[in-house]
């Protein structure tokens, strides 16, 4: 199986809140934090889940992104 990762700047403050959701997906992917860099998490994913890895942070752009979480 082949790996592929992602990095995303989010609101601090909402780390815990994606981790949650993305446990309910299993075999998603890896959610772990940019040591050094506030607000910057890494996501590790099958290349098969792409598509669905995609939809799912569309879905929730609004409430991760860090200019919209107060």
């Amino acid at each position: 199986m082949h790996f592929e990762q992602l990095f995303l700047r989010i609101a601090h403050k909402r780390y815990h809140f994606l981790k949650f959701i993305l446990e309910g997906y299993d075999g998603l992917c890896l959610l772990s934090t940019v040591p050094g860099a506030k607000g910057c998490v890494c996501l590790r994913y099958p290349i098969e889940r792409r598509k669905d890895l995609f939809e799912l942070l569309a879905s929730l752009a609004f409430s991760i992104n860090p200019s919209s979480v107060i």
